[in-house]
């Protein structure tokens, strides 16, 4: 009971003490997020959101990539997406809906602990192809699911 509480009053003392930094501008975003690609995510177009993320917009078509998404989607802004792949050396994964104002919806660097499947939300404006690009040793590999999207789930 000790050690839980101790633990409990650590935690909360190391978290108000990022958000007195956070308040005070000492921890921003942008200092966060220094990596981050923002040409890529901001391209309007899939293959130019490609070639700035990856260098390249050459895919391979892969089997061994898996895109779950549920057929219909009731709500755009919502869409859940798992994105599974078994490629030996596995460097990252990215998500694209083409008919998005930016393309470029996620996308995930992995490490050596990666277990074969990441999982999130992503935003959808219509009925489109949901395309999982993963970047394994020196080549690019793609799969895709497309996903309706439609007011309401009925399907039309």
């Amino acid at each position: 009971m000790q050690n839980t509480r101790r633990l409990f009053l650590k935690g909360t003392m190391a978290a108000g003490t990022l958000a007195v930094a956070a308040g005070a501008n000492l921890l921003t975003p942008g200092q966060v997020l220094a990596a981050w690609p923002e040409k890529a995510f901001n391209a309007e177009k899939m293959d130019a959101a490609l070639a700035e993320m990856e260098g390249t917009t050459e895919l391979v078509e892969s089997d061994r990539i898996t895109v779950k998404t549920p057929d219909i989607a009731e709500n755009g802004a919502v869409v859940s997406v798992t994105i599974g792949t078994d490629l030996p050396d596995a460097e990252s994964i990215s998500v694209y809906v083409p008919v998005n104002a930016f393309p470029l919806t996620a996308s995930y660097e992995l490490t050596d602990k990666f277990d074969g499947e990441i999982t999130g939300r992503i935003k959808m404006a219509k009925t489109s192809d949901v395309i999982a690009v993963v970047k394994a040793g020196d080549k690019l590999y793609t799969a895709k699911r497309e996903v309706k999207v439609t007011l309401g789930g009925c399907g039309g």
